[in-house]
């Protein structure tokens, strides 16, 4: 009678602890970077692109899916293009900061690099050639992780308080470098929504939603033609 009892018991514990197996749950670690696009399954035709860069790019002020990058996510799964979009901006961001970060986002693959960073720098009267010397050692390094990637490089303009030497020396910076380094270049992100208060936030830096949808076709304007 012992022996059926142990048995029973015996049974009873086994399935239990099979059931326990069967409803417990992967943890998953998030990434630093935050995906636009969640992908259920990996695959490998899907490439990806990063948008590296401050408050703009991150939308500050904004829900995620309002930022510009969200947008060229909607435009690319519109268009069929196997791209999977990941919005690394980071408010406050200068080029020093940001070359200093790069290192750890490049450990992914990346297809496409777009570089947005320079602003922050102009509003604070970073001396210009430390502003472009960042961001030629921030090109030469992602090209150095992918020598195939396609580097875009987004265009920025300040306020005219700076100086007016500063001012035009600031915004020759970008299309310096694209030609320079032969990469794609948005000649003004914030064209049509810079100095517009309809279309910026109350600190007159930041576009509104509306603003962001501008930002998106300005971005889309130059991205469509190389993906």
């Amino acid at each position: 009678m012992r022996d059926v009892l142990k048995f029973c018991y015996l049974s009873l514990l086994i399935l239990l602890m099979s059931c326990a197996g069967g409803s417990a749950k992967e943890e998953k670690v998030p990434l630093e970077s935050t995906p636009v696009k969640k992908v259920s399954e990996s695959k490998s035709s899907t490439k990806t692109i990063l948008f590296f860069g401050n408050s703009l790019t991150a939308g500050m002020g904004l829900e995620v899916e309002e930022a510009f990058p969200a947008l060229i996510q909607q435009k690319l799964d519109s268009a069929n293009l196997s791209f999977n979009v990941i919005n690394a901006g980071l408010s406050g961001e200068t080029t020093a900061s940001g070359e200093n970060r790069l290192s750890w986002l490049l450990k992914q693959k990346i297809d496409v690099f777009v570089l947005e960073l320079g602003a922050n720098d102009g509003l604070r009267g970073i001396p210009l050639d430390e502003t472009k010397k960042n961001l030629q050692k921030m090109i030469i390094e992602v090209k150095e992780h992918n020598s195939e990637v396609i580097i875009v490089l987004a265009g920025m303009q300040i306020p005219p308080n700076m100086g007016v030497d500063y001012v035009r020396d600031f915004k020759n910076i970008f299309p310096d470098l694209a030609t320079e380094n032969s990469i794609e270049l948005i000649p003004f992100l914030l064209q049509d929504v810079a100095g517009d208060s309809n279309l910026n936030q109350p600190d007159g830096i930041h576009p509104t939603a509306e603003g962001q949808r501008i930002v998106a076709e300005n971005v889309w304007q130059v991205l469509q033609k190389v993906l």
